[in-house]
């Protein structure tokens, strides 16, 4: 049975389906990563409340998504129900004790949970452009405006921030355009356009201050259990593309922020990636090497990240072969695509003689899954046909009331609840442009005439009849000149992005 190296996972069966083994997580290889796939309704869920709650009693804190709601349960005591306690003396679960875990509840709508928000310039480039699904020539404008918004010391927070750039940029294409490259009017347009999409789809209330704190999703309890962040992703899914890339964010910035620490007694965090596929999906080369890249490094920061999906085939090989513990429900194969999605999930387990693992991926029933963890050595055990442990809080979701009396009670709460809205490109953009417009009618005031006011910083444009020289700055050179002399600033110094282009925090 486990004990404090080990999660307990369930019971291995023999070919007569009787009692084998139990089947265990080592805590020391839980940084290793790992993947849970099968069909719909065939128990993935309770094999992630199961592994959660097994990180949480450990210590080690847990964020996942919850899709469908039924996760949210893990927040209560779980219930003696008949084919629970049936299971439970199944796999030799003895005592099988009740519990209620540390959940958090999160939500980038701040509706069953508390509000999460990132601001622009900390999302990036690369990921901004990939929530949009900008074109090639787009993305370029793109990476343009956060140079430009890197270098002038612009704060990109929210959407106003961004789309007040664009229209900084659109109006100076021609001189942007001789010094970064094409900015077409056009492009930046069709972005505009996005923004507005996106905007629409509630997207503005993700994008803002204040930005969440990695600290506040690696909490642990007064009696050392891990705390589990649970984001509320039913309405989120309405919008695929945004939950897909608020993960792929929040892994950036957990690999930018944390401290390489090697191989640890335990993980710093686990990280649950649930419905993986969307990440993946129509996601450009560049992007699913950056993704590859950043889940062979992360491991020895101390994350575990565990993808969750139906198909195997959702993973990309340079992503897959990255994860050691697998636990594999059952797979329909009706469709070409589903029999090849079986031999691909037969290929990766170690054979086990005793049964065909192809075969066998089409017969489990709900709650058993082929499960292989990484022995002593990192070496991956041979895959046994296994049935999954119930869990020990309650199977299926929690009440509104319920919910809502967790959020009051969370140790963030009151911390995220209001936006705050400083200022930021927004505001600095507008400011610039006013001072420039001012400007520029007081000198069209001179030069008419009727006055023979100086203007301190413009004397170099009048000439000595009182007439504008040829050189005189435009509104725009005037703006773009008083932005630039930011550059030196402290915030144009600071700037490093990570290895998703995501703003990297305090250096």
């Amino acid at each position: 049975m486990a004990d404090d190296t080990s999660i307990f996972i369930g019971a291995s069966r023999k070919p007569d389906d009787s009692y084998q083994r139990a089947e265990e997580l080592l805590l020391r290889y839980g940084n290793r990563h790992g993947l849970i796939t099968g069909a719909t309704g065939t128990g993935k869920t309770v094999s992630l409340q199961v592994l959660a709650e097994g990180f949480s009693n450990a210590g080690v804190p847990v964020f996942c998504a919850d899709i469908k709601g039924d996760l949210s349960g893990i927040a209560m005591m779980g219930e003696g129900k008949d084919f629970l306690v049936k299971r439970a003396g199944q796999v030799k679960l003895d005592p099988y004790q009740f519990q209620e875990f540390p959940v958090i509840f999160w939500d980038l709508f701040g509706e069953q949970g508390h509000p999460i928000r990132a601001t622009i310039s900390e999302m990036g480039p690369l990921l901004m452009s990939r929530l949009m699904t900008l074109t090639e020539a787009q993305e370029g404008v793109m990476n343009i405006a956060f140079r430009i918004a890197d270098e002038e010391g612009l704060l990109l927070l929210d959407l106003k921030d961004l789309q007040a750039l664009l229209a900084n940029m659109a109006d100076r294409a021609d001189q942007l355009s001789a010094r970064y490259g094409n900015v077409t009017k056009p492009s930046v347009g069709a972005i505009q356009r996005t923004l507005l999409v996106l905007e629409s789809q509630g997207a503005a209330n993700f994008f803002g201050e204040p930005a969440l704190r990695i600290a506040d999703i690696m909490r642990t309890t007064r009696d050392g259990r891990g705390a589990v962040s649970v984001l509320a992703a039913d309405k989120l899914m309405m919008n695929p593309r945004l939950y897909a890339t608020f993960l792929l964010w929040l892994m950036s910035e957990l690999f930018e922020e944390l401290p390489e620490v090697g191989d640890l007694e335990r993980p710093k965090l686990v990280f649950f990636f649930d419905e993986a596929h969307l990440l993946f999906e129509d996601a450009p080369k560049v992007l699913i090497d950056r993704v590859e890249q950043v889940v062979r490094l992360i491991r020895s920061k101390g994350v575990g990240v565990y993808f969750v999906t139906q198909n195997p085939l959702d993973i990309p090989e340079k992503v897959l072969a990255q994860l050691g513990n697998r636990v594999q429900h059952a797979l329909r194969a009706y469709t070409p695509r589903e029999q090849q999605a079986v031999r691909t999930a037969a290929e990766t387990f170690r054979p086990n003689p005793d049964f065909d693992c192809a075969t066998a991926i089409t017969q489990l029933a709900t709650g058993e899954a082929l499960v292989s963890m990484l022995e002593d050595k990192g070496v991956p055990a041979m895959v046994q046909r296994t049935l999954i442990r119930p869990p020990s809080s309650r199977l299926g979701p929690i009440t509104p009331d319920e919910r809502r009396k967790i959020i009051a009670e969370s140790p963030v709460a009151g911390q995220y609840d209001q936006a705050v809205d400083r200022e930021s490109a927004f505001e600095m953009l507008q400011k610039k442009t006013k001072e420039a417009q001012e400007a520029e009618a007081q000198a069209q005031q001179q030069n008419s005439g009727g006055s023979r006011w100086t203007i301190p910083g413009f004397d170099d444009v009048l000439g000595t009849s009182g007439r504008r020289s040829s050189n005189r700055q435009t509104v725009a050179e005037a703006a773009i000149k008083s932005v630039v002399r930011s550059v030196g600033s402290s915030v144009g110094r600071a700037i490093v992005r990570g290895i998703l282009g995501s703003l990297a925090r305090g250096r």
